[in-house]
């Protein structure tokens, strides 16, 4: 089981993502995603999250917003359970990610980017404001189905 975040910054009608092409074996390859990452041992999911995205963009978060969880069962071998945030307040500068390249996208482009198929799903819920926990189950990169709750 492996624990992670996810975050969506957004400033002036623009959401921050990352064009994941710098690593190899990226399981995210050639996608873009908002930034987060694994849980380091003690952390809790605002820990998480504000060093995630400290370590990937250069900003420091203030006040991130949980918006939801995701669980994803045996995607690429594990499953995931993934603490879903956005955030408005933040200091910095941007950085240079070494995970890809990080770009502001206007709000209303965000899902014609090439993005993981939950993502499609998921996006418009925290748009809508909706706190959410769903499973999205995975056939290696084909999603097959999803099961949402809405609290």
């Amino acid at each position: 089981m492996l624990l992670a975040t996810l975050c969506y910054l957004h400033r002036d009608n623009q959401t921050l993502m990352l064009h994941r092409v710098k690593k190899e074996n990226d399981m995210h390859a050639g996608k873009w995603n908002g930034l987060g990452g694994k849980f380091e041992s003690g952390e809790t999911p605002e820990e998480c999250v504000i060093r995630e995205v400290r370590e990937e963009s250069g900003l420091e978060i203030r006040n991130p917003k949980l918006v939801g969880l995701l669980m994803f069962p045996h995607f690429k071998g594990d499953d995931w359970y993934v603490f879903v945030f956005t955030a408005n307040e933040f200091t910095g500068e941007l950085i240079e990610s070494n995970e890809g390249h990080l770009q502001w996208i206007p709000d209303a482009e965000v899902e014609s980017l090439p993005l993981w198929e939950s993502d499609h799903v998921f996006l418009p819920w925290i748009r809508d404001g909706k706190f959410f926990s769903a499973k999205f189950v995975y056939e290696g990169d084909v999603m097959k189905g999803h099961e949402v709750v809405f609290h």
